[in-house]
């Protein structure tokens, strides 16, 4: 067998010594099927991304004599917006920290699309006048870049209801660290099917090793009773306790769907 020996750092695979870089000796990577991925992915903190869709989560504080204003405003508006871009859901926070907020996502193909977007609205002058009216109604913005999880689809309820975002603050690490254990926990919960799950989503830009996730429930009532079934079931209990290892802080919040909203 050829000696693969160079001067930078080795890995071995099934015997053999070989660069984690472009060349192995005088063989690139890239000829040898699967070898260029197994190289990187020994290195990956998580699953790859490979999908460049991503999720905009968007968050607004606002004064607390303008909710309805606000709100009256993005009903009767929103389709311009709507045309550059697909808003996945707009709702407003029932419980859940600071009152008066609303919180809405927007999807995107990749950041080239998003700058498209941002560029053409920008350009839309009827949009522009109803942006800056509601911008004197607004305290705080927020913005976070997230993607789904691999293991995960965006799922659309079939019928109108009430949702719960969860935010779990997760130890530094990734998804290599707690990845597993946190989706054992999540699908512990969908098994009872008290709740749908939507949605888990991974901040890229924001607070780092953050995990959003939404569920729909039928009502406020339904999912207290759920969660007081989850609290009783050894199954969730058990993945929950090994997933609380490696989390560092959770909050929630309750969320009521807008008029306008493609999620009900």
């Amino acid at each position: 067998m050829q000696n693969m020996e160079c001067s930078t750092e080795f890995m071995f695979f099934g015997g053999m010594r070989v660069q984690t870089v472009v060349q192995l000796g005088d063989i690139s990577l890239m000829r040898i099927p699967g070898l260029w991925r197994l190289v990187c992915s020994s290195f990956a903190t998580g699953p790859r991304q490979y999908d460049g869709t991503f999720y905009e989560f968007r968050t607004y504080c606002l004064k607390p004599s303008k909710m309805n204003e606000f709100l009256e405003n993005a009903k009767k508006y929103m389709h311009l917006r709507t045309a550059y871009s697909e808003l996945v859901g707009f709702w407003s926070v029932e419980f859940g920290g600071q009152m008066n907020k609303v919180f809405h996502i927007w999807k995107y193909d990749n950041f080239a699309h998003r700058t498209e977007v941002r560029k053409a609205v920008a350009k839309d002058k009827e949009w522009r006048q109803i942006l800056i009216s509601n911008l004197a109604l607004i305290d705080e913005q927020e913005n976070e870049i997230t993607y789904l999880v691999p293991w995960c689809k965006l799922e659309k309820p079939a019928k109108e209801g009430v949702y719960e975002l969860a935010i779990f603050q997760m130890k530094p690490g990734g998804p290599a660290l707690w990845g597993d254990a946190f989706k054992r926990a999540i699908n512990a919960h969908v098994d009872l099917g008290y709740s749908k799950l939507v949605g888990v989503f991974h901040t890229e830009y924001g607070a780092l090793n953050r995990v959003h996730v939404l569920w729909w429930n039928e009502s406020a009532d339904s999912r207290a009773a759920g969660r007081h079934q989850s609290h009783e079931d050894p199954r969730v209990v058990a993945a929950v306790r090994e997933s609380v290892n490696y989390l560092v802080s959770q909050q929630n919040m309750f969320l009521i769907p807008t008029p306008f909203s493609p999620l009900k």
